[in-house]
């Protein structure tokens, strides 16, 4: 299920009062003074911190989504994940409810997003490439260290601050998908299940595999990565459907074939990362980082991503239909 739960705005079935219902739940403790103007699965308010006098963002999500959720559930998991502290991080804060939509707190990052950056210079150099890629899997490698997978690393969701990248909405993926209930007969509903962006979704997360790890992570980084060198990620032009269905049965391009400039650890790392099988991925993101800073091609697998296709690849094909349609029809809110 595609999910935009952070550059996001006044998109979707929020209601057109929603700043006000916001503002009482918040008392005095912010006071809101704009709202972004992105569209997604929330809308997004800067707002300042009456008692510090610092400025944050509210994310509200929308009610379609919170109604499948236990709210006490979603605020303790945010508590949880506001644990984490890293330079290449943006920190929750809090979360709380207004009316019948949940929302959450980060602070301000005003500056530009990758993706702002890939559309000015596409493609991107490589030596600004690695430096990015660095600063993002340090930022996997401690939150994964910390038990807690991203689900959805795509360029909106890294910013540049101070002129280094950092990740946003760490622990948001997590928190909607373990404050799931179920519905009237006992079953789990089937939002969040699969968080995640199509163009960026490993095979197993579009699967909705319940054994999804922190390799998922360094799949969507090895498309990222794909993106910024090549100027398009891989299956660039086709179908939400069309992608995810690619992502489970078909190689990418070698990245030789696009940059030839490409250094060759550099190449070889982000195809690692595109590996079919979680288990042909870096063991883990602190991989990747050392690959950079040392300038050493990661050990070679035994088999291509394509000649060792998991078995559960026809069900993901099976799947994704039904995955997509689930994602446009809530990309639409």
């Amino acid at each position: 299920m595609q999910t935009d739960i952070t550059q996001s705005g006044s998109g979707g079935t929020l209601p057109p009062d929603l700043r006000e219902r916001l503002q009482l739940a918040l008392g005095g403790a912010y006071s809101i003074e704009r709202e972004l103007p992105r569209g997604g699965m929330s809308r997004v308010f800067v707002a300042r911190e009456n008692a510090l006098g610092r400025r944050v963002v509210i994310k509200v999500l929308a009610p379609e989504l919170t109604a499948s959720l236990s709210s006490e559930r979603f605020k303790r998991e945010i508590m949880l994940a506001a644990r984490l502290q890293h330079p290449n991080i943006v920190p929750l804060l809090a979360a709380g409810q207004a009316g019948p939509s949940l929302y959450y707190t980060m602070p301000l990052v005003d500056g530009e997003s990758l993706r702002e950056r890939i559309d000015r210079e596409r493609p991107m150099a490589i030596a600004n490439v690695a430096r990015i890629l660095e600063d993002v899997a340090s930022a996997l490698a401690y939150a994964h260290d910390e038990g807690i997978i991203h689900r959805d690393i795509k360029p909106e969701n890294v910013m540049f601050f101070h002129g280094h990248a950092v990740v946003l909405d760490f622990g948001i993926g997590k928190a909607l998908t373990a404050a799931q209930i179920g519905d009237a007969d006992g079953r789990i509903t089937q939002a969040g299940v699969s968080l995640g962006t199509p163009t960026y979704i490993a095979p197993e997360q579009a699967n909705g595999d319940p054994s999804l790890d922190h390799r998922a992570d360094l799949y969507a980084l090895g498309v990222v990565a794909y993106e910024m060198i090549s100027g398009h990620p891989p299956f660039h032009g086709r179908t939400p459907q069309a992608i995810m269905a690619a992502h489970a049965r078909e190689a990418a391009a070698p990245l030789a074939t696009k940059r030839p400039d490409v250094p060759p650890h550099v190449a070889s790392i982000v195809m690692q990362c595109l590996a079919k099988l979680p288990g042909d991925r870096p063991r883990g993101a602190a991989e990747i980082v050392h690959v950079l800073t040392r300038g050493a091609a990661p050990a070679k697998t035994s088999a291509s991503p394509l000649a060792r296709i998991p078995t559960w690849v026809p069900w993901v094909i099976a799947a994704i239909s039904t995955t997509a349609a689930v994602a446009l029809a809530l990309a639409r809110w």
